[in-house]
């Protein structure tokens, strides 16, 4: 019996440890969307570096990304109509989680060009053979 009580107590003593106030959350949650967008960026200035000398293609992929960008800020004002303080302390955590999962998936649609394509694929497009 005394073994169970120390334990929980220990439990409630850990959980305040590791515990977060609203705005360690909302800030916690802004850093991981930060990385996200670094990471975004960093993929985009390689396939920039990368096929410097396709200027055809520079030109649609920049475009391509001034687009994303505006379809990205359509999507949030979609989901998220109204001011942010019309809505409850958990929407920074929200809105920073979303804009992370977009930005990971422009990402992972953008790391396309920094892979080889493989022998043969003749659905590759504009991605280079390495």
């Amino acid at each position: 019996m005394l073994k169970t009580i120390t334990t929980i107590i220990l439990l409630f003593i850990a959980s305040f440890g590791f515990s977060q106030t609203q705005i360690q959350m909302n800030d916690s949650t802004k850093k991981e969307f930060l990385k996200a967008d670094k990471e975004l960026n960093q993929v985009y200035q390689q396939i920039l570096k990368d096929y410097n000398t396709d200027t055809l293609f520079l030109k649609n992929l920049k475009a391509s990304q001034r687009i994303w960008i505006e379809f990205r800020d359509a999507e949030m004002k979609m989901k998220y109509p109204l001011k942010e303080s019309e809505y409850y302390s958990m929407q920074p955590v929200c809105w920073y989680s979303y804009m992370q999962d977009l930005t990971e998936t422009r990402t992972k649609t953008l790391q396309q060009w920094l892979k080889p394509m493989e022998e043969g694929d003749v659905c590759a497009g504009s991605i280079m053979a390495r």
